[in-house]
């Protein structure tokens, strides 16, 4: 399981790659934002509009991937794509926690049984929690009986139980699942906006860097904010000074 403690605050910043009309517009920001930022997150957007070969392309520029596919089916489904999101050399990817403890357990087992053969470090595994476009209203008309927060801190402990190395969740829930959890877990937490309005937002669960990493947040996506800035790179650096205030106050 990896530890962060001696991460330097910039490499705990991802930056979410689904932009860009073509791959050459999306693999400029990998060349404007690295050194900038920790990880590049491909998502579905970006994952069904370039194929693997954007993963490839942000490995040769020197860049490493967050792969935000979000797994989700039966267990031997999600294992094959596991094993192909390692064949693939992705530092991380994630699964939906709600796909059950035996789709974990079985993720975590396959991956580092292919780490162990092949001798190469097996890719950090997270599981989805709760979406930050939903709230508890939402989760109610789905017929869940808690709420979010609850929601997001049942799958985290589930998600530790099956040997996954973190969790995706708001920074919201981000303190209780920190208590609950232990130091190691790692928590990476989207929905993180600045002090300046972002166009065209969708998230309804949003905190601010510092609060985020002070709330117990190991890695903060960023996507709009530091897209939208009229200096990408100097807004990508000023959440990383954010996230250092946060780990300060953490500490």
């Amino acid at each position: 399981m990896m530890s962060t403690s001696n991460n330097p605050p910039w490499e705990r910043v991802i930056f979410a790659l689904d932009v860009g009309d073509g791959i050459e517009e999306a693999l400029s920001w990998v060349d404007r934002l690295k050194g900038h930022v920790g990880l590049f997150k491909v998502g579905k957007e970006s994952f069904v509009r370039y194929g693997p070969e954007i993963v490839r392309l942000i490995h040769v520029r020197g860049g490493k991937v967050f792969l935000d596919l979000k797994f989700h089916d039966i267990p031997n489904t999600v294992v094959r794509a596991a094993e192909a999101s390692f064949a693939l050399g992705v530092a991380m990817f994630n699964v939906h926690a709600l796909g059950g403890r035996q789709m974990m357990t079985d993720t975590v087992k396959g991956v580092r049984r292919l780490g162990e053969q092949s001798g190469k470090p097996a890719p950090i595994v997270l599981a989805v929690t709760v979406l930050t476009s939903l709230n508890d209203e939402d989760l109610k008309k789905m017929g869940f009986s808690l709420g979010a927060r609850e929601t997001a801190l049942n799958l985290a402990r589930m998600a530790q139980d099956a040997g996954v190395s973190g969790v995706v969740a708001s920074a919201e829930e981000a303190a209780a699942i920190r208590l609950a959890c232990g130091r190691e877990f790692l928590i990476v937490t989207p929905g993180i906006r600045g002090g300046r309005e972002v166009a065209g937002d969708d998230q309804k669960r949003i905190v601010a860097p510092r609060d985020a990493v002070r709330y117990g947040a190991d890695f903060l996506v960023v996507g709009r904010p530091i897209r939208q800035a009229a200096d990408p790179a100097g807004e990508a650096d000023e959440i990383a000074g954010e996230i250092a205030r946060g780990l300060a106050l953490r500490a």
